[in-house]
């Protein structure tokens, strides 16, 4: 077994105490992906571990926490922690996740990995939260090839249409070839993570190549009708055409 580590966020969400609550233990794949908790301490977990875990801490809206079971986690035990206190109209979450890393992993770069994708997805724990509480989403996934470990991020923004300088708060028209174009604000840009939030979904990029892996996309829908397998086909189509037609550099 790897070493052990710890990574810790601390932060203000935009909606209150229960809506986040909700979306943690609930509607996960509305910023996540597909979560499943049983409601009490000692239910199950499905879908966050290889092997599932146990959750507990159930306090709603106050504490949340979940552990995988040992006997059935080959990489070892992980161990998730919300708190949530009131903050004006919204939440001060208090957030730790502690587990092991693989033998060998290199350890620097999964922390640093870590604790940037704990940032992002906290984020959109609160932009779920704050535009789409309650909303029953559709999950859409898709991993870019092999070539999109080098360069792949800065390739995928170009080809959605996007300027070099995009900030967060900018609004933008995504303009994937052979899909619908996709208006809405960015609501998250960092070297390695781009976020927008249309009126009906949250379109997550995640630049992987930074640490030396394929890069990705997670969107989260929220519009009637959303087909989850039609959605995956053409975002994977999408990005292996990117990477076939276009370098990387």
């Amino acid at each position: 077994m790897g070493k052990e580590f710890e990574v810790r966020w601390e932060g203000e969400l935009p909606a209150g105490p229960q809506d986040v609550w909700e979306a943690v233990t609930r509607h996960a794949d509305g910023w996540l992906w597909k979560i499943e908790y049983e409601p009490w301490v000692g239910g199950a977990e499905r879908g966050l571990t290889t092997g599932g875990g146990t959750v507990t801490a159930w306090d709603p809206p106050r504490h949340f926490a979940t552990r995988t079971r040992p006997e059935a986690e080959r990489d070892g035990p992980n161990e998730l922690d919300y708190r949530l206190e009131p903050s004006g109209a919204g939440t001060h979450l208090r957030y730790v996740h502690r587990g092991v890393f693989g033998e060998d992993d290199d350890d620097d770069r999964e922390l640093d990995q870590c604790r940037q994708h704990t940032a992002f997805y906290n984020h959109s724990l609160g932009e779920y939260a704050r535009h789409f509480s309650g909303r029953e989403p559709v999950y859409v996934a898709a991993d870019g090839p092999q070539a999109s470990t080098q360069g792949g991020f800065a390739a995928v923004r170009r080809a959605l249409g996007l300027a070099g300088d995009v900030a967060a708060g900018d609004r933008v028209r995504l303009t994937p070839a052979g899909l619908e174009p996709i208006d809405g604000v960015v609501d998250y840009a960092t070297h390695a993570f781009l976020g927008v939030r249309s009126a009906d979904a949250l379109y997550r990029v995640y630049g992987r190549d930074a640490w030396g892996y394929p890069v990705g996309v997670a969107h989260h829908l929220f519009a009637a009708g959303a087909d989850r397998a039609a959605g995956e086909q053409a975002w994977s189509d999408w990005l292996r055409s990117v990477f076939a037609t276009a370098g990387v550099a």
